[in-house]
């Protein structure tokens, strides 16, 4: 019989799948830029973040063809093609090939915004020839503490020799496809795929973590504190009380609390407080909706205690975040108008 038909399902109706890919939807890549340097020979690169990098931005390196290495904090990890390694906290890294190489700089060497193809510099002239897309993304779900607490400083996927029907290996392969034979228009597809590559590393980093006592993977499998947190994500702007939340989740209101701080370390009116600010935030950042609306939405009954809140949590006013937030958009889409 079909393991579907036999396996129990799970306790009410919360499935960590479904509520991981809801929290997944609500993911947004904000921007992203993307170059193609061809080293050859030995050669070393120092990955600091450059200061055309956005404070929030995700670095990575893919590798299109040939092998290489990446450096953090003294241990080595070799990169071979399809290899994707992303920095989620923009750590400083070296990445190079061989030993004793020359120092080179491609992101000094880019030339001027706005790019109407993607830029390829070549290094030397040796047969062993390296390609790697380089770039970074921006991803909105940075400014939500306990997705970001879920990730690493580094994350290395490889795709080569994955199945036919692994479509992230597909997509890198249509990436690297996009560099090698630009045509009118692939610097937005480009840009896509990209972020839908991005979704999907972010996806697995997930799915295949090491299971734990707290955190939020850990809260979303446990029966009652998902059945919460799929409440909470799936209806924010409801008027939610912990004796509500409780009642909903099948617990006590004091064992709901006690477990949540337990598994989560916050309190499930403090959880809905942080997520209504964050999705606060994507409006912001997103839209054109005005602040006093937004503040409603985030159960702020003024804008004054909406902005005291905001600021207290993002260090900023939110009509300050809002003009921050699109000068970084419009710095990311010039490099590649």
């Amino acid at each position: 019989m079909p393991e579907k038909l036999t396996r129990n399902p799970p306790p009410n109706g919360v499935a960590t799948g479904d509520l991981l890919s809801g929290a997944l939807r609500r993911i947004r890549i904000s921007g992203s830029m993307q170059y193609c340097f061809m080293p050859s020979g030995n050669w070393t690169t120092d990955a600091t973040p450059a200061p055309y990098k956005p404070r929030d931005a995700m670095g990575f390196h893919i590798v299109a063809a040939g092998t290489c290495w990446v450096n953090l904090d003294g241990e080595q990890t070799d990169l071979g093609k399809g290899d994707i390694a992303a920095f989620p906290f923009g750590s400083p890294h070296m990445i190079g090939a061989g030993t004793g190489g020359r120092l080179i700089d491609p992101g000094n060497d880019l030339p001027p915004a706005p790019w109407r193809e993607i830029p390829i510099l070549r290094y030397g002239d040796e047969p062993e020839q390296t390609r790697i897309l380089c770039g970074y993304v921006q991803c909105e779900a940075m400014n939500f503490r306990p997705f970001k607490s879920l990730l690493p400083r580094f994350i290395h996927v490889r795709t080569a020799g994955a199945d036919r029907a692994d479509w992230l290996a597909a997509t890198i392969a249509q990436i690297i496809e996009e560099v090698d034979c630009p045509q009118q228009g692939g610097t937005s597809v480009l840009e896509r795929l990209t972020e839908v590559a991005f979704l999907e590393l972010l996806r697995r980093q997930f799915l295949q973590a090491t299971p734990a006592e707290t955190g939020w993977l850990a809260a979303i499998a446990d029966p009652a504190l998902g059945r919460c947190l799929t409440l909470l994500h799936g209806e924010p702007v409801r008027d939610w009380t912990l004796a509500s939340l409780a009642r909903e989740s099948g617990l006590s209101r004091s064992t709901l609390a006690e477990r949540f701080e337990a598994v989560l370390g916050t309190s499930p009116i403090r959880y809905l407080r942080d997520w209504r600010l964050y999705l606060a935030s994507v409006d912001l950042r997103t839209t054109e909706r005005p602040t006093v609306a937004i503040g409603l939405d985030a159960g702020y009954g003024t804008e004054a205690a909406f902005s005291r809140a905001f600021s207290r949590h993002f260090g900023m006013p939110p009509a300050e975040w809002r003009r921050g937030a699109r000068r970084s958009r419009s710095g990311a889409a010039a490099l590649s108008d």
